[in-house]
């Protein structure tokens, strides 16, 4: 068994049994409506937070882990491992990385902890910490080099995503109220990508076909393809449906489906739909 432990969080959307086949330890960020608080994927599925979403007039919000859970991790994990890389949600969305480099300070006595940045989120962050669990697996690297190659590698993932309304964007701040009305009117799909980092918009369509279409072609579109997740929150019959589109693209045994936890869910809104591709080479 590989004495490196992996490290990530709930944000990467990892479905059960990949985190289980790679013994890689899920840290959860926290969805509250008011009073109440729910451990991402712990304490609340996505299914139970659609359910609610959709019926309560609270507007969800969401928080990081603190230091002290991920210390709390690290310590465990020090008991049978000689080093943690903990690869987590970019920095610019979320103050996860900060919490977890206050504790890697705090162990630091104990065991080291690499703390990797993803610049990513949902499986861009997801097929990171695979591949970081596949590296520790090998046994041949340290967690610095394995850290390092990580680091070199954050551009080689490709997020791209749809969302069925402005609204969740507008609550969270993403977008004015204007936009969002004018966007609700015209019944437009933003196309949005994570690039450095950070959510940016790409296009507006009109229809969600046209959307899923859109989708369809930015993957064909791209020199090469290592492996693909379509990710979504309450459409599984949709991203299957998707998935198949890219069975001359990639191999089947390398596109994953993977449901979006109720942090993601919190930003982006039911009808959700996106893909987020491993091109095995960064871009520039």
């Amino acid at each position: 068994m590989s004495r490196i432990a992996v490290v990530t969080d709930s944000t990467a959307d990892l479905p059960p049994a990949i985190r289980e086949r790679h013994r890689i330890t899920v840290v959860p960020l926290t969805v509250a409506f008011g009073d109440e608080s729910f451990r991402d994927q712990v304490d609340l599925s996505t299914d139970a937070f659609v359910a609610r979403l959709l019926a309560s007039e609270t507007v969800p919000t969401t928080s990081q882990p603190s230091a002290g859970t991920f210390e709390a991790t690290f310590r465990e994990l020090a008991g049978d491992h000689d080093a943690i890389v903990a690869v987590l949600i970019s920095s610019r969305l979320s103050g996860t990385v900060e919490s977890a480099t206050i504790a890697r300070d705090a162990v630091a006595g104990l065991i080291p902890v690499e703390v990797v940045d993803s610049e990513n989120a949902t499986m861009g962050l997801g097929f990171q910490a695979i591949t970081a669990a596949e590296l520790a697996a090998g046994g041949t690297l340290t967690a610095t080099a394995i850290a390092e190659r990580l680091r070199s590698t954050v551009r080689a993932y490709e997020t791209l995503f749809y969302v069925d309304t402005l609204e969740y964007l507008r609550r969270g701040g993403r977008i004015n109220r204007v936009s969002a009305l004018v966007g609700s009117m015209l019944d437009l799909k933003p196309m949005l990508r994570i690039d450095e980092g950070q959510v940016v918009p790409v296009e507006r369509t009109r229809t969600r076909s046209r959307a899923r279409a859109a989708l369809v072609t930015f993957v064909r579109g791209l020199p090469h393809v290592e492996r693909l997740a379509v990710v979504h929150i309450s459409s599984p019959a949709e991203a299957e449906s998707l998935a198949a589109e890219f069975d001359l693209t990639v191999a089947r045994d390398n596109i994953l489906i993977a449901q979006l936890g109720p942090v993601i869910g919190t930003h982006v809104g039911p009808g959700t739909l996106g893909v987020i591709v491993d091109t095995g080479s960064p871009t520039p």
